[in-house]
């Protein structure tokens, strides 16, 4: 039998008979879930299952799994704690000891030993674990009852209504919907606080040459002993993956969620709008609250979220242009992201649009390059699990659309390395706006730039032996000789993109001589890394 939690009121399959089986999966940590209501220890049953397909089936960074198997461990420690009668398998060091190795496989376990007279389950955030918990429901014998997630604004179907007939999917207008929808950041006539539904042009600086001072770091948050029994066991069985548990400091309960977020308000919130697409060199956190991965999981929730962050703008503690972008996320991409998945599953992770094939260099699981910017963001993403959206987005990402990897596989990486990497919040992400595989599904146009954004935008190319402004030579950044090279090989899916003008303009100012050269020169840089190269048929117009 599985091992269950130490506790008075862990179950076996000689307990008492069992009415209702609730089985939470380990990105619903949610105390106030309408499933976890009303159970009588009697009769009821709470499962949950730590399992080795989930610590396995993308390379896990360590910290991500020390995050999810101790947030786990704790919730199901605090259900004993109300007096709810729980069963939980736990992996351990020794591999021998697993009586199942899949969410599949533990739901069969339970049905089969407990012999409960349901089962019901939230509905999975991951088109694969619902693929597996369906196929299992229809094949054993307890009726299995799959229960609409309360923790998110719109359900599926809401969103479905709202996307029915749509030929376009617009973040700004899926946005203004939900803000008008549940009455968040409106004036007494209904129309935007402050006048504007959106500030993203108040929140594009940069810290400029006196860097970005000092600014409060995230809240540190000491390990107890289910934390570290967790990071021997992983450093133990998960030895080989990648990244690392030393000095692991995430919030794993829901006080510590709750404390994390007050930090947030209290200390980032304020300067988080203006300078949320800044970068520096050696910095961590800088103004970005790092509550993604609490939210993923369920501790916290994200309507809390955003009422203290308009609290915050209430009291003068924060501006409006802070408070609104961050909202934007919370409540307009977050939500966004979530139904574009479920709306076009499961097709979505399929999509190519510029047929991209190459791999992903070594460096992005071992951080181990000469690039400043790129080795800074995996430095937090090798140690931390994690790294703020312009990292990901205009420097990891933007380098791998550039270089030309697959998109889904640039998905599974993300998926790996960070800890707040939930399917449903990574692919759209990832495969749509980070490297438009989805062909303009989440976004207008690809979010591709040359060295000279990361330049503006960081203090990392004075550090750097490459020149941004250069796309061919020894001295040429790869960031800008590859975006050009982005722009040549993919001008015919690209020349009819409108917020693409200028970009498309200045490409046509290149010799043909030159963008040979450029060719060339990228796909040295992909042989150097070893990914692959790419031979694009010449377009007409060049």
């Amino acid at each position: 039998m599985p091992r269950s939690s130490k506790s008075s009121k862990a179950a076996t399959a000689s307990s008492n008979s069992v009415r209702r089986l609730v089985f939470v999966l380990g990105d619903q940590l949610d105390h106030a879930s309408p499933l976890l209501k009303d159970l009588d220890p009697n009769h009821d049953l709470v499962c949950m299952a730590e399992v080795v397909e989930e610590a396995t089936h993308v390379w896990c960074h360590k910290s991500r799994l020390v995050f999810f198997f101790s947030a786990m461990r704790h919730f199901a420690q605090e259900l004993q704690e109300r007096g709810l009668r729980v069963w939980y398998h736990s992996l351990t060091e020794n591999a021998k000891q697993d009586q199942v190795h899949s969410l599949a496989e533990a739901v069969e376990w339970v049905s089969r030993n407990f012999k409960p007279q349901k089962i019901e389950i939230l509905e999975p955030g991951d088109l694969r674990v619902h693929r597996q918990l369906k196929s299992i429901a229809a094949q054993i014998d307890t009726p299995v009852h799959f229960e609409s997630d309360p923790h998110y604004y719109l359900t599926q179907a809401e969103f479905r209504t709202w996307a029915k007939d749509r030929a376009h999917f617009v973040l700004e207008h899926f946005y203004r919907f939900m803000r008008k929808r549940f009455q968040v950041l409106l004036d007494e006539d209904g129309g935007p606080v402050g006048g504007s539904w959106n500030y993203d042009s108040d929140n594009r600086k940069s810290f400029g040459k006196a860097g970005p001072g000092k600014i409060s770091p995230t809240k540190d948050f000491a390990l107890d002993s289910v934390t570290q029994d967790v990071i021997d066991m992983v450093e133990s069985r998960f030895h080989n993956h990648p990244g690392t548990t030393v000095d692991f400091d995430l919030p794993v309960t829901r006080a510590e969620a709750l404390a994390a977020l007050r930090d947030f308000i209290a200390h980032r919130l304020p300067k988080f709008g203006e300078f949320q697409d800044a970068m520096w060199l050696g910095a961590e956190e800088l103004n970005h609250s790092r509550l993604s991965p609490m939210l993923n999981v369920h501790l916290l929730n994200p309507r809390e979220v955003v009422q203290a962050a308009i609290e915050a703008l209430d009291l003068g503690k924060a501006s409006l242009n802070s408070v609104e972008g961050f909202v934007r996320q919370i409540l307009g991409w977050r939500e966004f992201v979530r139904g574009i998945y479920w709306h076009f599953a499961p097709k979505y992770e399929a999509l190519n649009f510029f047929n991209a094939h190459c791999e992903l260099p070594k460096f992005y699981w071992d951080g181990e390059t000469e690039m400043p910017c790129v080795a800074d963001a995996m430095r937090l993403v090798r140690d931390k699990a994690y790294a703020h959206h312009i990292q990901r987005l205009m420097v990891l990402g933007l380098l791998a659309q550039l270089i030309g990897v697959d998109p889904y596989k640039f998905h599974l990486w993300h998926m790996a390395m960070y800890a707040d990497a939930i399917d449903w919040v990574s692919l759209p992400n990832t495969l749509g706006m980070s490297q438009f595989g989805d062909g303009g599904i989440v976004g207008t146009k690809p979010y591709c730039a040359s060295g000279a954004y990361i330049d503006r935008m960081s203090n990392y190319c004075g550090k750097c032996r490459y020149n941004p402004k250069e796309a061919v030579g020894p001295k040429a950044c790869p960031f800008t000789t590859l975006y050009w090279d982005f722009l040549s090989r993919n001008l015919e899916q690209l020349k009819d993109n409108q917020r693409l003008k200028f970009q498309l303009s200045a490409l046509e100012k290149k010799t043909p001589e030159l963008l040979q050269q450029v060719r060339q020169e990228a796909n040295e840089l992909r042989r150097k890394w070893g990914v692959g190269t790419i031979q694009p048929t010449p377009s007409k117009s060049q």
